[in-house]
């Protein structure tokens, strides 16, 4: 005959040795799936066919081959496939992009804006980086005035708006701001090396002014250009805290 089975079982100690499991994080995405969100779907729509829109003015009506060169159309491409794929994703209840590509183009498309509205639009602070009187040019056409304003401000806005209102925060990293820059950093080579390899005297051979060897040298250029670096890098630690303390926007179901 056995030995009756205690009800009560007495608490074993703990074997020597043995280290205690470490506490481990678990996101929320991964308890509780993401729900379709066809609002932000069509705000991020939007947002791609008036960048897409921007874009195809200014290869239309300036040339596609000195167009694409410009930092602000590879930038309005690059927020276009990614507003595309964002919308995707939240229509159809999938895990939305990685924060670090969303911010790199968020960040992109925040140097063109600025760079246009501080420099390029603005004579004084031409003249400071420049340390010359910049030329008079003519007064742009209707159409360069819409693409100008769509690409550099109204495209901006909205993707700010979109990161700020309708996506989750906490998911950028300091780290990711040097990897940032790697971008600017190759256009940097790749207009130096194009106005190196045009004809002298080609129209747009350097196509932004603060950027043109010829009038500056090579010095005066990589300053400005450095001086622009830590300006870009500025705002990318500035966008990761800014996602650090900004609340969660987006509102799961069942807790409104």
């Amino acid at each position: 005959m056995t030995a009756p089975i205690p009800r009560d079982i007495p608490d074993l100690p703990a074997i020597p040795g043995m280290p205690a499991p470490l506490p481990s994080y678990v996101p929320a995405t991964a308890v509780v799936p993401p729900a379709r969100r066809p609002l932000a779907a069509v705000f991020r729509l939007l947002i791609a066919l008036v960048a897409i829109t921007g874009v195809m003015i200014e290869l239309l009506h300036g040339g596609p081959t000195t167009m694409l060169g410009h930092f602000t159309i590879q930038s309005g491409i690059l927020l276009t496939l990614v507003m595309i794929a964002s919308a995707g994703r939240a229509w159809t209840a999938r895990h939305p992009l990685p924060g670090g590509l969303t911010g790199a183009v968020l960040l992109y498309v925040l140097i063109a804006a600025g760079v246009h509205h501080a420099l390029l639009t603005n004579d004084t602070a031409l003249l400071t980086l420049m340390g010359e009187r910049a030329p008079t040019t003519a007064p742009p056409a209707p159409w360069q005035t819409l693409a100008d304003h769509t690409l550099h401000t109204v495209i901006p806005l909205a993707a700010l708006l979109d990161w700020l209102l309708l996506s989750p925060p906490g998911r950028l990293h300091l780290r990711q701001a040097v990897a940032w820059l790697l971008y600017p950093l190759a256009y940097l080579a790749f207009s130096l090396a194009r106005g190196a390899l045009l004809e002298p005297g080609t129209p747009a051979r350097y196509l932004y002014p603060f950027l043109d060897v010829d009038q500056h040298g090579y010095r005066d250029v990589l300053g400005n250009a450095l001086l622009l670096g830590l300006c870009c890098y500025a705002l990318a630690v500035l966008l990761v805290a800014l996602d650090h303390a900004r609340p969660n926007p987006i509102r799961r179901r069942g807790k409104t």
